[in-house]
């Protein structure tokens, strides 16, 4: 079911998200529900309190431009991106790595407005699956920034915050009308 997507200036975006403690059916639901949601909105990404929801779950997928990563690694393993695309995490941990990058950012949560971020251009995220594993994914290129920017959702922080002064100035005006 797609889902309705919060928008900027409600207070659930800027909420430090609570952990999962147990993964029942009503989470793997919303897990179905965000990716489908995400697909709908032609997003390469969905976190939890973009619906509404003050827990740290999101969902990545990538998929559609296998050109946007250099390397992927799982487990420590090479790996292709359609074996873990969609992916569905909970309570992630992230290591960023790597010179920082900048590159354009936008946010289904905030409509019309895309600006530059830097970002370190390495991740390795520890993402707890829904089955009770755990993946060691490592990457760069759009997954290392949609897994930075949906764990920030998780953390209360937009792309926004993000932004250099010069770009905060310039989407000042859009931002107050959106909130």
């Amino acid at each position: 079911m797609v889902l309705e997507i919060t928008q900027y200036g409600n207070p659930v975006l800027r909420k430090k998200c609570s952990k999962i403690a147990e993964v029942d059916e009503p989470v793997r639901k919303l897990a179905e529900d965000m990716i489908e949601t995400m697909i709908d909105a032609h997003g390469v990404g969905l976190a939890a309190p973009q619906i509404g929801k003050d827990i740290r779950m999101a969902v990545v997928d990538v998929s559609h431009d296998p050109e946007c990563i250099s390397f992927l690694k799982v487990n420590g393993a090479d790996a292709k991106m359609e074996d873990v695309m969609p992916l569905v995490f909970i309570n992630p941990e992230l290591e960023l790595d790597g010179p920082r990058e900048t590159d354009t950012e936008g946010c289904l949560s905030i409509h019309d407005i895309q600006a530059k971020v830097r970002r370190p251009s390495i991740v390795k995220a520890t993402l707890p699956q829904l089955d009770g594993s755990v993946i060691e994914l490592e990457s760069d290129g759009l997954l290392a920034r949609a897994l930075q920017h949906e764990v920030d959702h998780l953390n209360g922080i937009l792309f926004v915050d993000r932004i250099s002064p010069a770009s905060k100035l310039s989407v000042k005006r859009k931002l107050k009308r959106l909130g």
